[in-house]
């Protein structure tokens, strides 16, 4: 088992930035593939960025390809059992309820191939 918790959401303005924690315990985290996702209301769950093993992978899939490469840089840190999402020059589409999801395995897009879900952390940026 692989528990995760995030935290560092909040509300911030358009053109700020915050950092989002994922902090995991349980099972051997360094070998696992983390991922953050993001669910804005009405909207779909969509994959945000995801990393294993030092080797980072950054798509944004449902937004312009622009969304938020560029501004958002997913990293980790074993020693810590971390992994950070920085979020810079935010838009008020970023809106959305942030969740950290980990697997073994390759990193994946898709939602139902992670095992680990945290609670969420909520982002508000203010226009």
């Amino acid at each position: 088992q692989v528990q995760l918790v995030e935290s560092g959401g909040g509300l911030v303005q358009a053109g700020g930035s915050l950092r989002l924690s994922c902090a995991a315990s349980g099972r051997t985290f360094s070998s696992a593939a983390t991922a953050w996702f993001r669910q804005a209301p009405g909207k779909e769950r969509e994959f945000v960025a995801g990393i294993v093993a030092g080797i980072t992978w950054k798509v944004g899939n449902t937004y312009d390809v622009d969304s938020v490469k560029g501004r958002f840089t997913i990293s980790r840190d074993n020693a810590k059992n971390t992994v950070y999402l920085q979020m810079k020059s935010l838009k008020p589409e970023d809106t959305a309820v942030y969740y950290c999801a980990a697997r073994y395995g390759g990193v994946s897009t898709l939602g139902y191939e992670y095992n680990y879900w945290g609670q969420g952390t909520q982002v508000t940026v203010s226009s």
